[in-house]
């Protein structure tokens, strides 16, 4: 277990906890979609679009992040983050019907997934450092938080939103400035150990900078099987509310399904990288690309009960890609560039939330989302996670040749 007594990191852990708890706000999308589109008249797709530009640019923020972990303070990158999320949700709250539908795009998805990906990434090096002995833990309880965002929150920003004399524009007036609080708070908290005399110790391995790593091997196996892995997840889980009846359920179903995805993916986050400590990180990632391999194929011939353990297990594998592979880039890259060169390893993660969900829908002749009726898509889907699954087999095949 941790060092509660001793060790100085215990607070940045606690800190950076609730920081991702609240940083995770911003994935909390779905609930927004239907009041922003009433409230100022634009098409679903322009607002949905908000999500992909979000994602893509939390990548960016975390790539930022993680090079300007050598130049600056680790409380600064942490501030910078939170006031970008809190003034992107500000910013958005100050919209008009007026405004073009792209102004969403660059208030929420660009302002505020940039924020997010700076103040992430840093948060979760900082946990590593500080407790390189139980890193799978310490990450675990770093991006649980994350995970448990949306679980904590969708339900109180919905009710926010629906309730008489707060509405969409108050609720994202208070959660600006609830953010705003929490960040003022707790920023301080966290920092590097190598910021503090003694406290830093890299070992004997060698720090590899983001520049060697992207002309080795295992960096890009390690890069598609990240990508390989999320893409189900990424597929599925905007479809959710509508496959629910598909596959038995009641449709009224179709929201508990989301919170149980929710739930699963945020124990996944904590899970997997403790199975890792156990049997290999790269033990841990074979394992939850063969569950989703399996799962996303049985979703061609299961309903009911076995259909929501399935998206469950899913969702629990994608929660498990973000605890597992920031400790994996430190196991092959070492510990001291971990921010930059995981911000490398999670263009992955952009890759796959803009091509799979595109390729897969062209097998529903270009609906972008999972068909009432075509197996074809979850099978390759699972010939996806497959792919990742022989990536995986080869780093664990190296690793026994000696030739990690």
């Amino acid at each position: 277990m941790l060092d509660f007594k001793n060790n100085p990191g215990v607070k940045v852990l606690a800190a950076g906890a609730v920081l991702q708890l609240f940083l995770g706000i911003i994935y909390v999308w779905s609930v927004f979609v239907q009041p922003v589109q009433n409230t100022f008249g634009w098409s679903a797709s322009d607002v949905k679009f908000t999500v992909n530009l979000m994602l893509c640019c939390f990548v960016l923020g975390i790539l930022m992040g993680g090079k300007l972990q050598a130049k600056l303070k680790a409380s600064h990158i942490v501030l910078a983050g939170g006031l970008m999320v809190a003034i992107g949700m500000f910013s958005t709250s100050l919209l008009s019907s007026a405004a073009p539908f792209w102004s969403i795009w660059f208030t929420y998805g660009i302002i505020g997934g940039f924020g997010v990906g700076l103040a992430y990434n840093t948060i979760i090096s900082s946990a590593q450092k500080w407790f390189p002995k139980k890193r799978g833990l310490a990450t675990g309880l770093s991006v649980c938080t994350f995970g448990f965002s949306s679980v904590v929150f969708a339900p109180l920003i919905e009710q926010m939103i629906n309730s008489t004399g707060i509405g969409l524009i108050l609720t994202l007036q208070v959660l600006s400035v609830a953010f705003l609080v929490v960040t003022a708070a707790l920023f301080t908290f966290i920092k590097f150990p190598e910021n503090i005399p003694g406290a830093a110790n890299f070992g004997t391995q060698t720090q590899y900078t983001t520049g060697q790593i992207i002309k080795k091997v295992d960096f890009y196996l390690i890069f598609f099987s990240m990508m390989f892995l999320t893409a189900a997840f990424f597929v599925i889980n905007p479809s959710l509310r509508l496959l629910a009846p598909i596959h038995g359920l009641d449709i009224s179903f179709g929201v508990t399904l989301v919170m149980i995805a929710g739930i699963a993916n945020a124990i996944g986050r904590l899970a997997v990288p403790l199975l890792g400590d156990k049997i290999g990180r790269r033990g841990a990632i074979l394992t939850i690309l063969l569950i989703t391999t399996i799962g996303t194929a049985s979703l061609c011939v299961i309903n009911g009960t076995l259909f929501v353990l399935v998206i469950a297990l899913i969702a629990f594998c994608y929660g498990g890609s973000s605890g597992i592979y920031p400790l994996v880039t430190a196991d092959y890259f070492g510990l001291k560039n971990v921010g930059a060169n995981y911000g490398a390893i999670m263009v992955a993660f952009m890759s796959s939330v803009l091509l799979f969900p595109y390729l897969i829908g062209q097998l529903n002749t270009g609906a972008g989302v999972i068909a009432t009726d075509n197996a074809v898509q979850y099978l390759s889907l699972a010939a996806v996670a497959a792919a990742g699954a022989i990536l995986a087999i080869i780093l664990i095949l190296k690793a026994k040749k000696g030739n990690k």
